[in-house]
């Protein structure tokens, strides 16, 4: 049996290209995707030295999901209290759905 073994080439600005920084969203949704593969783990585990792995795993994770839970709270908090206020009310003042609203509730 014939193994092949291939290499690529990248340069400093391939790499540029296909780097983002993820946002907290992107955290916390890879952080929920990761618990949910560690309580598998868990469920499935039968020696006692993997319990205790995934015990320990879990439990970062949760640490690390609350910890991004409140990072992104006072993200929005702080984008809450940046807003112009009065002037989002007086864009959609005169909007049709506000006008329904109003007719109906009064």
């Amino acid at each position: 049996m014939k193994t092949y073994y291939s290499q690529g080439f990248y340069t400093s600005g391939d790499m540029d290209l296909h780097f983002t920084v993820p946002s907290l969203r992107e955290d916390l949704e890879k952080t929920r995707i990761a618990l949910e593969i560690a309580y598998a783990g868990f469920d499935n585990a039968v020696e006692p030295d993997m319990v205790d792995c995934y015990i320990y795993e879990i439990n970062a994770l949760l640490k690390r999901y609350k910890h991004l839970a409140a990072l992104s709270q006072e993200e929005y908090e702080a984008k809450k209290e940046a807003a112009p206020v009065g002037r989002l009310r007086g864009l959609y003042e005169h909007s049709p759905i506000h006008a329904l609203v109003s007719h109906v509730l009064g």
